[in-house]
């Protein structure tokens, strides 16, 4: 099935971009980090360290032989405190000393830069968290044609991506450059909203004049929800539609996170692994929202505790946005590669609202930007109705949430979706699908 992705967005989400004018504080060394074993979609790390061992920053800490898998790396010099099933424990000795085997990748072959990306422990730093290096290594390169750079951020309080830009432009063009050369594409495109007004003026000060960019093509793009979904991206930028379960490469385009690319451009020059993490702490709870440089295992409660402290008392904590981001269950879990973003709601900004009947409006299914029926998913997951679901393709929905957004009656919509996703899944696993 071919959808069309280019429908016009009916739905508005507000932008609440609160700490887009912020500049990027650095978070004092945490007494402790946890670093999560699973921090990315793949197989889980395995520890090579031991509770006692001393580690220092940039440090292997964990690793998997799988091949859907990121290295773990120590974000923070100290002591292996504890080890368990699902995270290391590193109490920090507040020096920071740098692991001396790290020095900046030689490159030579194509197989040395996947090799480097796949060592630095990138995975996408938009949120999706895949390893870096699978998405890089495109069978045959003669297919892609364009690269762009998802810079979009278009989930409301999130300013991370667009900070990276205003503070690292430098870094982002030149991971530009060097990836546009792997894939020798003449073509990369920054997608990126109209209201980043500053961040499009530092790469057009930064392109303009400079031979190395010539080829760098900024497409500013409608400030629209969800405009960063990579589907929806890839026809903003190019017209081109991605067909259900195809990937990029197979339209011609491969594409990455600005922050992850910035992170390239700088690796490249340092060889230091991702041990830190650029992320926007907003909502309403949260006395002074701040976008914040942290070592990645830094619990919640000590970026709270450097933005001032609650205002309010934390109802909802999400790791991401309030449109996609995931509950955490307290502050005392840490941030991941994954976490762009920590969201705080106030009893205000998380009081649940009943859910009614259905209204039959069809705002959910003007709203979808994938054009699925939200409603019809919703009714069969509620009357289990596998044979139904089927037919609904409920693989093609990017979780955008627009569909809950829109409707009305405040119904559970895009957590039904989810459920009934699971139920196929199972259903297949099990021989019944």
């Amino acid at each position: 099935m071919m959808f069309n992705l280019f429908k016009p967005f009916k739905t508005q989400v507000p932008h609440w971009k609160n700490t887009a004018s912020k500049q990027t504080e650095i978070l004092p060394v945490p007494e402790y980090v946890h670093l999560m074993l699973s921090q990315h979609i793949g197989a889980p790390c395995q520890p090579v360290v031991e509770v006692g061992d001393e580690v220092l920053v940039g440090q292997l800490v964990a690793k998997s032989e799988a091949f859907v898998s990121a290295p773990i790396h120590a974000t923070v010099s100290g002591i292996i405190e504890a080890i368990d099933e699902q995270k290391i424990i590193i109490k920090s000795d507040g020096k920071q000393a740098i692991d001396p085997s790290i020095k900046p990748p030689t490159i030579e072959t194509d197989e040395d830069f996947i090799q480097a990306v796949k060592t630095s422990g990138l995975v996408g730093l938009g949120g999706a968290g895949f390893p870096t290096f699978i998405k890089f290594n495109v069978k045959d390169k003669s297919q892609i044609d364009t690269l762009i750079i998802n810079a979009a951020e278009c989930e409301p309080f999130i300013t991370s991506d667009a900070r990276e830009i205003i503070e690292n432009a430098a870094d982002v063009l030149e991971g530009i450059r060097v990836l546009a050369d792997f894939l020798q594409v003449e073509k990369s495109m920054i997608g990126i909203e109209d209201h980043n007004a500053e961040a499009i003026n530092v790469l057009n000060t930064q392109i303009s004049g400079n031979a190395a960019y010539k080829n760098i093509h900024i497409q500013i793009l409608p400030p629209k929800y969800p405009q960063g979904a990579e589907k929806v991206l890839i026809e903003s930028c190019t017209k081109r539609i991605l067909p259900l379960g195809k990937l990029p490469s197979d339209v011609g385009v491969v594409v990455s996170n600005v922050s992850s690319i910035g992170f390239l451009g700088r690796y490249l020059k340092t060889g230091m692994p991702l041990v830190t993490r650029r992320l926007t702490l907003d909502g309403g709870a949260v006395k002074t929202p701040k976008n914040i440089l942290a070592p990645i295992g830094t619990l919640v409660k000590d970026l709270v505790e450097f933005a001032d402290g609650y205002q309010q008392p934390p109802a909802k904590i999400l790791s991401g946005g309030p449109m996609m981001g995931m509950p955490l269950d307290s502050d005392e879990k840490p941030i991941t590669k994954r976490s762009n973003a920590i969201t705080i709601f106030s009893p205000v900004q998380a009081m649940e609202h009943e859910e009614l009947e259905c209204i039959r409006c069809a705002r959910c299914v003007d709203a979808c930007p994938m054009s699925l029926m939200p409603v019809s998913i919703d009714q069969n997951v509620r009357q289990n109705n596998l044979e139904a679901l089927k037919t609904l393709d409920l693989n093609a929905c990017i979780d955008c949430g627009l569909c809950s957004f829109a409707c009305p009656s405040k119904r559970t919509l895009v957590q039904n979706i989810r459920v009934g996703k699971n139920m196929l899944r199972e259903a297949e696993q099990g021989g019944k699908a």
